[in-house]
């Protein structure tokens, strides 16, 4: 399997929940984003009554890299968080926040997989009144059909395996 072939799998599995936007001629690495923006509320006969209201949003950006290595994991994982920090308004009725960088790589140094399991960034805003921020990474090696991920992107890890490497 290619990345490309990879990629547009992935896509299309996010794009039952996700609004995905592709970016086919883009020369960075950047392949795709993938949004999901969830809001629940419960109310009592009226909606003015509101008991509680939560959002909850999921920011996923696809990288398209042929050799991963530290310093393009780096610089990846920086545009992502700050991109997606960008996005996130911490308000009352704000639950949570997920930032997921994605690496879909054909080979990586073993420098760039430490860095990747080694990420750990949160955010509460507030004391967590105003919700929180998690940031997931995840990566697969397509020549070995090895994935990584950091530790709260463990779930990031099995959906990459199940997506791509499932035999059909």
């Amino acid at each position: 399997m290619t990345r490309l072939e990879a990629i547009d799998k992935l896509c299309e599995s996010y794009s039952v929940y996700f609004d995905v936007e592709r970016f086919e001629k883009n020369e960075d690495l950047l392949a795709a984003t993938c949004f999901l923006y969830v809001h629940s509320e419960k109310y009592v006969l009226v909606k003015a009554a509101k008991l509680w209201e939560a959002d909850s949003n999921e920011y996923v950006y696809i990288f398209n890299v042929p050799h991963l290595t530290k310093d393009i994991f780096t610089k990846c994982r920086d545009y992502a968080h700050k991109d997606g920090m960008s996005r996130i308004e911490p308000k009352p009725g704000h639950m949570c926040s997920y930032i997921t960088a994605l690496f879909i790589c054909d080979t990586c140094d073993p420098d760039a997989v430490r860095a990747l399991k080694r990420t750990r960034i949160y955010k509460s805003f507030r004391l967590s009144y105003y919700g929180w921020m998690d940031f997931h990474t995840g990566l697969i090696e397509l020549q070995t059909g090895k994935t990584a991920a950091n530790g709260s992107g463990r779930s990031t890890a099995q959906l990459l395996k199940k997506t791509l490497l499932k035999k059909t």
